[in-house]
């Protein structure tokens, strides 16, 4: 590599990307193994200040683009996922409001209970909103958690964090890689943590066309924030899919350094890996373990 890391997240984009078109790197069509980056969510609200901050995400930054760093000739292809919403979505506080007419505060956990008593009630679509929660409930073990304003779109909040957005284009360039974006989480009646389908919703969707592409390559490596939400979602609806695929998800690799959990969802989160390591055979690695 002919240009240093500091420059590429540091100087303008149109010198970065100039210099990236200099780089006599292999296109990635010409890599004997194949190697995919997904990028999970990596997002300015999801940094440490951001409006949904994960402590500890800016670290876990500065690691994953050195790790792209130092491996951007054997890298091919590089996806991110990114979490998009407007206000008025079921996980928003403004779509929900109590007998007194407050909405709820961030972090406030509806249940199906709650509903019953008329604790809380849907501004919107009422019939749905409770059908959504009620399913959440029963087929996904989960309740619905209001988060605070995030990823709207059009904001800053929504832009990739810059540091990774430089080094994934100056891959694109230098490699001749056209990044896979994945928009997520756009409908107004459901979550979607995971990358390839919603927590629940009524039409069955699921990306099954990233889902196809995963199975063309040799290695997998993931990223992203938060590790106990978006992340772990998202490496879950990939090993159910392809469950009976051994050859598929033994290709997968945790970047453990890469990540960081909400608090309070640390140990489930751990234990849930592990199981994962057990069932699977995915691999937990460090963003300082060379690519062979």
């Amino acid at each position: 590599m002919k240009t240093s890391y500091e420059e590429i997240v540091s100087s303008p984009v149109h010198e970065i990307l100039k210099k990236a078109s200099e780089e006599c790197l292999t296109p990635s069509k010409e890599n004997k193994e194949r190697i995919l980056f997904i990028g999970i969510d990596v997002q300015q609200d999801f940094m440490n200040d951001g409006a949904l901050g994960v402590p500890g995400a800016m670290e876990d930054v500065e690691r994953m683009t050195r790790f792209l760093y130092e491996s951007m000739d054997k890298i091919t292809d590089i996806a991110v996922s990114l979490d998009t919403h407007t206000p008025h979505q079921i996980f928003h506080p403004c779509w929900w409001e109590d007998r007194d007419g407050r909405h709820p505060d961030p972090y406030t956990v509806i249940t199906l209970a709650d509903l019953n008593a008329g604790k809380w009630r849907a501004l919107t679509d009422e019939k749905a909103s409770r059908e959504y929660v009620e399913h959440l409930e029963q087929e996904a073990k989960k309740s619905l958690c209001i988060w605070p304003y995030h990823c709207l779109e059009g904001t800053a909040g929504a832009a990739m964090e810059e540091r990774f957005a430089r080094m994934v284009y100056f891959h694109s360039v230098a490699k001749k890689s056209r990044p896979k974006r994945i928009q997520k989480g756009q409908d107004p009646l459901s979550e979607m943590y995971g990358i390839i389908r919603p927590e629940y919703d009524t039409k069955g969707y699921k990306n099954q066309e990233f889902l196809d592409q995963l199975a063309m390559f040799d290695r997998i490596f993931v990223v992203g924030e938060a590790k106990s939400h978006c992340v772990l979602e998202s490496v879950r609806q990939i090993l159910e899919h392809y469950e009976s695929r051994p050859e598929v998800t033994e290709k997968i690799y945790i970047l453990e350094d890469c990540m960081s959990s909400i608090p309070g969802f640390e140990d489930v989160t751990e234990q849930t890996l592990e199981n994962f390591v057990k069932k699977y055979h995915i691999q937990r690695v460090r963003s300082t373990d060379p690519i062979e």
